[in-house]
């Protein structure tokens, strides 16, 4: 996501027993005003003993003045589940990975593109279905084009 203002709400209901699920969110912010706000709520019902959940945000702020926000919540009915966790991290955009590539000849627009590229290129990697991997990837590069074209980088 290279936005100015995104926001994104998701609801895991867990209801049965053995229940298993993975949420991995990750965003980019670019602009002084771009701002995000992820809210992810988890609920485990009582009747859904033995359930595993994790649900996680990353965010990689490409400007100063862009921020991002993360509401994760749990809300568990029960004693029994094998684990229930979050986490959310808010990085800036690393100069020193940006200055280690152009000093290897790369020019800064590609230095960026793959800087920003590798931060999603972990989850575009565990989406198994190679057409849906492959066009967010397309939707990604597109997305990178516009924006770096868009500032002069």
């Amino acid at each position: 996501m290279l936005t100015s203002t995104w926001s994104n709400r998701l609801l895991v209901d867990h209801s049965v027993p053995d229940c298993r699920s993975s949420v991995a969110y990750r965003g980019a912010l670019q602009g002084k005003d771009a701002h995000t706000v992820w809210v992810g709520d988890v609920l485990i019902r009582a009747e859904a003993t033995g359930t595993d959940t994790y649900e996680v945000n990353r965010n990689l702020i490409l400007t100063d003045g862009a921020r991002a926000d993360s509401i994760p919540n749990l809300e568990i009915s029960t004693g029994e589940v094998i684990g229930a966790g979050h986490a959310s991290a808010t990085g800036r955009f690393d100069d020193e990975q940006l200055f280690y590539l152009m000093a290897r000849g790369i020019p800064e627009t590609e230095a960026r593109r793959l800087v920003v590229r590798g931060f999603f290129a972990e989850l575009l990697a565990k989406i198994p279905v190679p057409e849906l991997r492959d066009r967010l990837g397309e939707a990604i590069e597109a997305r990178l084009a516009h924006v770096l074209a868009s500032v002069g980088a």
